[in-house]
């Protein structure tokens, strides 16, 4: 287009070398914005620091001397995975089987080193001495003598170096559990109290129930014997000659028939009416129970009884405190990976998922790969469940008896209008307009 009427237009030659000079600046600084964004995002730890070479992996905040993991150190480990899976030999490398092992002993080298890093973190700590001593006590309960604990070294490609390492990472592991579990808040005196009020009947209430003397026997008449002679002299001692004469249970028999606490949950049908329904000294029976027949004595009726919250405070603040306490190591075990993985770097070629620079597919890792093909020659045998899609809910509104929450609102659409230019739904292009209504003016245009 040409400058408009009354003014020049600027020269050719001139603008170009002005657009040429813009571009020149820009590309420039572009450059100059890179470089300032990656020296600061290395400054900031947002870059992604290099692997030393020789090395396959570098792990951040840990001791110098663990947090670099060579590949001298992976090939033992690659070994060692091959001795405990009892394999003649290391298969080839790059076959999917040396990949797996090779993926294993990678993933509990950072695992080991992981766990050494979250104990400085927390201060923990053991001495020479306890892996000394807890190493001791393992080849006492494994293998009994010097000898199978040498022949196991040698099978497993272990060293007496590595076996200490991992008795210490073993001490480690439960402190740091323990370190974790202990920073759990005690129960305050409302939760214990709260807990008491909703488990008072199901925990802190004794039911009623009755203490009762028993003769039993598959034999119905050694049972009728035995009723005749109690009927003359139902005395305790008297209880304990029928008893040991005629009933056939041992946990009984030797205390005169008694049995205590009998509630009325844990009886049904006669015999229940013979517990429950009888007046306390009354001998009832022979009461027909599965394949026995059964002597009857109430001796002593146990009305129900609440325990107070003082008497099962301390219990409860014990049950609440093992409860919170698992919470917290729960929570701490959902975190550390994530905290791990992100200060873990995998050199090229040895990136796994423990990696901060692995980069997945979104699959599965354990899934076929020919779940995922169109026409695969051999078929998976079991794949991933699919995911189905779901409408999302509006926050706050899933709840037990509504899984599936409130539906977010649709905007309606905006009403169409014939004189803002824009089409009537449902109407067919060309056709006339409704009776009465004029057709629109022709514009000219």
């Amino acid at each position: 287009m040409g400058a408009k009427a009354g003014k020049k237009g600027a020269p050719r030659g001139r603008s170009d070398k002005n657009a040429g000079r813009q571009r020149l600046a820009l590309i420039v600084f572009g450059a100059l914005f890179v470089v300032l964004f990656v020296g600061f995002a290395v400054a900031e730890g947002l870059g992604s620091p290099s692997v030393p070479s020789g090395d396959v992996a570098l792990v951040e905040d840990v001791p110098d001397e663990i947090g670099q993991i060579s590949e001298k150190d992976l090939d033992r480990a690659i070994a060692q995975q091959v001795a405990e899976a009892k394999l003649k030999k290391t298969p080839q490398p790059g076959s999917d089987k040396y990949e797996e092992l090779r993926e294993a002993a990678l993933g509990e080298m950072l695992e080991r080193t992981w766990i050494f890093g979250q104990a400085e973190e927390l201060d923990v700590s053991v001495t020479d001495k306890q892996v000394e001593d807890e190493l001791a006590t393992i080849k006492k309960s494994n293998f009994g003598t010097e000898k199978a604990y040498q022949k196991f070294l040698k099978e497993s490609n272990f060293t007496e170096e590595d076996v200490d390492e991992r008795v210490r990472l073993q001490l480690l592991s439960t402190k740091v559990q323990e370190a974790v579990s202990a920073s759990a808040p005690p129960p305050s005196e409302a939760e214990v109290e709260n807990y008491y009020n909703e488990q008072k009947d199901a925990q802190f209430t004794e039911k009623e129930s009755r203490d009762v003397r028993v003769v039993i026997n598959k034999d119905k008449a050694k049972v009728e014997a035995a009723k005749k002679a109690l009927e003359d002299d139902n005395s305790p001692a008297n209880w304990k000659k029928v008893a040991a004469k005629y009933s056939i249970d041992p946990t009984s028999k030797t205390k005169g028939g008694l049995q205590e606490g009998i509630s009325e949950e844990v009886v049904k049908g006669p015999l229940k009416a013979a517990i429950f329904d009888t007046a306390s000294g009354e001998l009832a029976g022979p009461v027909k129970f599965e394949q026995n027949y059964i002597l009857i004595e109430v001796v002593k009726l146990n009305p129900e009884k609440v325990k107070s919250l003082e008497e099962v405070k301390s219990q409860i603040s014990s049950t609440l405190s093992q409860e919170q306490q698992q919470e917290y190591f729960s929570e701490f075990v959902s975190d550390f990976r994530t905290k791990w993985e992100q200060r873990t770097y995998c050199a090229d070629g040895f990136v796994i998922e423990r990696c901060s620079n692995y980069v997945g597919d979104g699959r599965p890792a354990n899934a076929p790969p020919a779940c995922y093909e169109a026409d695969p020659k051999t078929p998976a045998t079991q794949c991933p469940a699919p995911v189905t899609p779901i409408s999302p809910a509006l926050p706050g509104t899933v709840t037990e008896a509504k899984p599936k929450g409130e539906p977010f609102p649709q905007r309606p659409l905006p009403e169409a209008s014939p004189e803002q230019g824009e089409e009537v739904p449902g109407a067919v292009p060309g056709a006339a307009p409704p009776e009465g209504e004029a057709p629109p003016a022709e514009t000219g245009e």
